[in-house]
């Protein structure tokens, strides 16, 4: 048997190396999502059922407490949470919202009022210059904005947005899909949306 060379140990070395850190990242990557699991284990039915579906969509949260879960920058979204306490919510048939997916979004302060009585569950921050909706569907939370968006733009009333999405949601547990459901229908900002205000008092 021929000597091994310095080049054919150090090649060796080289690809153990890399072997064992690949190993390694799959074994945390493995042991991150069996925590996430463990986290949401107890969690109420659907916190728990949703959280499994935000997973098998974008992959294991970028934080995690023992009742939040938090992607940042997911496609759409700026920001997507699962929260473990569920929220009673009504419209437009009763279910629990525990899932908050919001998105940049310069919304006049005219329409704050307004977007109050279309749906509770949208949520708008001038001073961070967002607007978020919470359901415990992704499909939902497209919805609720792009009907927000087009109440913003008075291209539907707030009596027709409720209507349209009650009708949209019905179709959609039927089977029927639509493209307020998919995706935004609109451009979505890209920052420069808040509003810090000005001060009246001096420092």
């Amino acid at each position: 048997m021929k000597p091994l060379t310095i080049s054919t140990i150090l090649a060796f070395l080289i690809l153990t190396a890399f072997s064992i850190d690949t190993a390694a990242q799959e074994t945390q990557a493995h042991e991150d999502h069996q925590h996430a699991s463990e986290i949401i284990e107890d969690w109420p039915e659907t916190a728990k059922k949703t959280a499994k579906e935000v997973i098998d969509t974008y992959g294991e949260p970028d934080e995690m407490t023992s009742s939040l879960l938090v992607w940042n920058e997911t496609e759409d979204w700026n920001k997507t949470m699962i929260q473990r306490e569920e929220i009673d919510h009504e419209f437009p048939m009763p279910h629990k919202d525990v899932l908050y997916q919001e998105i940049d979004y310069d919304v006049p302060t005219e329409y704050f009022d307004v977007l109050a009585v279309y749906d509770g569950s949208v949520i708008v921050e001038r001073t961070k210059g967002t607007i978020a909706a919470r359901c415990d569907k992704e499909a939902a939370n497209y919805l609720a904005i792009n009907l927000a968006h087009e109440i913003i733009e008075d291209e539907k009333s707030v009596e027709e947005a409720r209507e349209f999405y009650a009708q949209t949601m019905k179709k959609m547990m039927e089977g029927e899909t639509s493209e307020y459901v998919q995706g935004f229908i609109f451009d979505v900002s890209q920052g420069d949306t808040g509003d810090a205000d000005s001060a009246i008092m001096d420092e």
